[in-house]
C-alpha cells in the first residue's frame, strides 16, 4: 500500500514552490508508505499568454515496499522517461502481462505496477480494463502534455480528485492531501478513468451484473464456486515481505485464512507459518472463535485485546485517518486501527481480509427480510456499487494508518463475475430441502461449498456460525459504551438545533453528532462533508432495503436506523429488545428473546 499525490498545472507557483507544496501535501499521507518518498517534477517557465498546454507537474509517491522492495521505487518511467507513473495498489496479473510478446517493454524493476506503463502505451485510456488487481494511479504523458488517472473496479484503493483555484487538477490517495490546496474535491468514482484530453470521467468497468435491473439466471456449481474463491485468495499471496491474515473467527475471514494455509502447505514444506490476527474486548465472541480457527489451521496466532477506554481515546485519530463520519465505519475501524498498529510492530506489512463477502453474497442479517430474489439482487448490486464509501474505505485506511496493506479476495474481479451472475434465488436466506437442519442461515452457498467433512476447511461450528458484524463481534459493550458516552456529551440544546448546524446529512443519533463534530474539526468545508454518503440504514442496509420490513421503517423514522446486526430482531441471536429505545438513549441495551439457532449435524 502506498500514497500518491499529483498536481497538474499550478500556474502561479515557481518550480521551487511547486516542489515544496507537493512534498508538504504528500507528507500528510506518508503513513500509507513510510518506506520511501519519490518525486517527479516537470516545469517550464510560464508566459503571459493564455494556453491549454500543461507547463507544471508534480507527482509524489510515498512507498510501502511489498513487491520488489529493492528496486521498485516510484515514480516509474518508460524507456525515454516521457511516460511517468505514480501508482498505489497491486496488479495480480503482472507476470502474465510481462510475458506477453504483444506488449513489449524493457522493464527496469520487478514491481507489479510497472506493467501499467506498457499497457498505457499500447491501449491508451483503455489500459485499466487489462488490469486484474486493486489500484489507483496517475500517469503523466510528456509527449502530448496530457495526464490520465484510473481507479479499480470496486474502489478497494482510495483515490480523490480536486480542483485548484488556478485551474489545476490534483489527485491523492486521501483527501487530507488535497484539503489545503484545492477549492473543491471529491471521491474518484470506482471503475472509471479520467483524462485531461476531455476532463471527463468515463467508466471502464462494465460487467452486466452492474445494472441492478438485469436479474441473472446462471446456475450454481458448488465446486466451481469453491475453485473461484480459492483462486482469488491464492493470487493475493504474492509478496516479498512477511504477511498474514486478519482472522475474526467469522465465516469470511476464516475461509480466507483456511485457503491461504492450505495453499502454503501445498507450495512448500518450508513455507513459514502464516501469522493470523484478531482483536476484541476481553471475552469477546470474535477472540474466542478466532482462537479456535487458528488452532485448527495451525497459524501463528496473535489475539489482541483492547479496552473501551482505549477505543474511545482513539476515536479522533480514527476519524482523521478514515475521513468519514459514518457511524458503523468508525465503530468497526477503531479496533481495526488499534490492531494495525500491533501488526506493524510485529513486522508484518500485508494482510488478507474478508471484506466484500456480505455485499456480494447477501450476508448481512437484514437480507433475511428480502421479499424476493429481484429485491435481493438489486440490494447486493447497490451495496457493491457503494462499498468504497464504507468497508473498502474502512479496511484500507485502517490498515494504512500504520503502513499495512489489506487485500480482499472476495472482491476479486473473476470471483465477482461468477457470484454476481448466479441466479439470486440460490443466495437467499431460506431453508433448503435436504438441509433443513441448517435453518435459513445467510451465505448458505459459501458455507455449503466449503463443507467437506472428509477434508474440512474449518471446524463445523465456525463454518456455520451466524453472521456477526465486526463492530459487534469485538464485544457488544463496545457499541453500547460509545452510545452511552455520546448521551452524556451532547446537550439538549445541541441536539434540538442539530439541523441548523448540520443541514446536510443531519445526525440522527447523539453518537452520530459526536463523530460529525470531530470530523468537521479535522476537515471543514462542503467538499469534505459531501464525500460521505448519508441516508438511513438498518444493519448496514441501503435506504431501499428499509422498505422490506415494518420494524425497519419504524427504526428509520424514529432514529434513522441502527447499523448493529443486533437491530434485526428475530434473526440475530442477541437482538435488542427495543431498538428505537436503545438507539435514542431512552433505554439500556438488553437482548430480546434469542433467535432460534439451527441445530448442527
Amino acid at each position: 500500500m502506498c500514497g500518491i499525490l499529483a498536481i497538474f498545472e499550478a500556474r502561479k507557483a515557481s518550480e521551487a514552490e511547486l516542489r515544496a507544496q507537493a512534498l508538504s501535501c504528500a507528507k500528510l499521507i506518508r503513513h500509507r508508505g513510510p518506506d520511501w518518498t519519490g518525486m517527479h517534477i516537470f516545469y517550464e517557465e510560464q508566459t503571459e499568454e493564455v494556453s491549454d498546454t500543461i507547463t507544471s507537474v508534480a507527482m509524489a509517491h510515498e512507498r510501502l515496499a511489498i513487491v520488489d522492495p529493492e528496486s521498485g521505487a516510484q515514480p516509474l518511467y518508460n524507456e525515454d522517461k516521457t511516460v511517468v507513473l505514480a501508482a498505489n495498489g497491486e496488479i495480480y496479473n503482472h507476470e502474465k502481462i510481462r510475458s506477453n510478446p504483444e506488449i513489449p517493454f524493457k522493464y527496469k524493476t520487478k514491481s507489479d505496477c510497472e506493467v501499467i506503463i506498457p499497457l498505457y502505451e499500447k491501449f491508451g485510456t483503455a489500459c485499466a480494463s487489462h488490469l486484474d488487481g486493486m489500484f489507483g494511479f496517475v500517469i503523466w504523458d510528456e509527449k502530448d502534455r496530457s495526464f490520465y488517472a484510473a481507479r479499480d473496479h470496486i474502489g478497494i484503493i482510495p483515490l480523490y480528485i480536486g480542483w485548484r483555484a488556478d485551474g489545476g487538477v490534483c489527485f491523492a490517495s486521501e483527501l487530507k492531501a488535497l484539503h489545503s490546496t484545492c477549492e473543491r474535491f471529491e471521491l474518484f468514482p470506482p471503475g472509471h478513468f479520467y483524462s485531461s484530453k476531455d476532463h471527463k470521467f468515463q467508466r471502464w468497468f462494465e460487467p452486466t451484473w452492474l445494472d441492478p435491473n438485469t436479474i441473472p439466471s446462471q446456475p450454481l456449481e458448488y465446486v466451481e464456486l469453491r475453485q473461484k474463491f480459492e483462486a482469488a485468495v491464492v493470487k493475493r499471496m504474492m509478496s516479498d515481505v512477511p504477511w498474514g491474515v486478519l482472522l475474526s473467527g467469522g465465516l469470511d475471514s476464516s475461509l480466507v485464512s483456511s485457503v491461504a494455509v492450505r495453499h502454503a502447505a501445498k507450495c512448500s514444506q518450508d513455507w513459514p507459518r502464516i501469522h493470523s490476527f484478531s482483536i476484541g474486548l476481553e471475552g469477546s465472541p470474535d477472540l474466542a472463535a478466532a482462537e479456535k480457527v487458528a488452532a485448527f489451521l495451525g497459524t501463528k496466532h496473535h489475539g489482541f485485546t483492547f479496552t473501551v477506554q482505549d477505543g474511545i481515546d482513539a476515536i479522533s485519530d480514527v476519524i482523521y485517518h478514515l475521513e468519514t463520519y459514518d457511524i458503523t465505519t468508525i465503530r468497526a475501524a477503531t479496533p481495526m486501527i488499534l490492531m494495525a498498529r500491533k501488526i506493524k510492530a510485529i513486522g508484518v506489512k500485508m494482510v488478507l481480509s474478508g471484506e466484500g463477502a456480505d455485499e456480494a453474497l447477501g450476508g448481512y442479517l437484514y437480507f433475511h427480510k428480502a421479499p424476493n430474489k429481484v429485491e435481493f439482487h438489486k440490494e447486493t448490486v447497490n451495496k457493491l456499487r457503494n462499498l468504497h464509501y464504507f468497508d473498502c474505505l474502512r479496511a484500507n485506511k485502517s490498515m494504512s494508518a500504520f503502513g499495512v496493506e489489506p487485500r480482499v479476495p472476495f472482491l476479486d474481479k473473476d470471483f465477482l463475475e461468477y457470484v454476481m451472475n448466479l441466479d439470486p434465488e440460490v443466495k437467499m436466506c431460506k431453508v433448503r430441502e435436504g438441509d433443513e437442519n441448517r435453518g435459513s442461515i445467510e451465505k448458505f452457498i459459501m458455507r455449503k461449498a466449503f463443507d467437506t467433512p472428509e477434508n474440512p476447511y474449518l471446524p463445523e461450528e465456525v463454518l456455520w456460525r451466524q453472521k456477526e458484524q465486526f463492530s459487534d463481534g469485538v464485544g457488544y459493550s463496545w457499541i453500547d459504551s460509545l452510545r452511552a458516552k455520546a448521551e452524556g456529551e451532547i446537550t439538549p440544546t445541541q441536539w434540538a438545533t442539530r439541523a441548523n448546524r448540520f443541514p446536510v446529512n443531519t445526525p440522527t443519533t447523539k453518537e452520530g453528532y459526536v463523530y460529525r463534530t470531530i470530523f468537521q474539526k479535522h476537515f471543514p468545508g462542503e467538499s469534505a462533508r459531501d464525500s460521505v454518503l448519508g441516508g438511513p440504514s438498518v444493519a448496514c442496509s441501503t435506504p431501499a432495503a428499509i422498505e422490506w420490513d415494518e420494524s425497519f421503517k419504524k427504526m428509520a423514522a424514529g432514529v434513522g436506523g441502527e447499523n448493529s446486526g443486533r437491530a434485526v430482531t428475530g434473526v440475530h441471536a442477541a437482538a435488542y429488545d427495543d431498538v428505537v429505545g436503545v438507539v435514542s438513549g431512552a433505554k439500556v441495551a438488553t437482548s430480546a428473546q434469542p433467535a432460534k439457532k439451527p441445530k448442527l449435524k
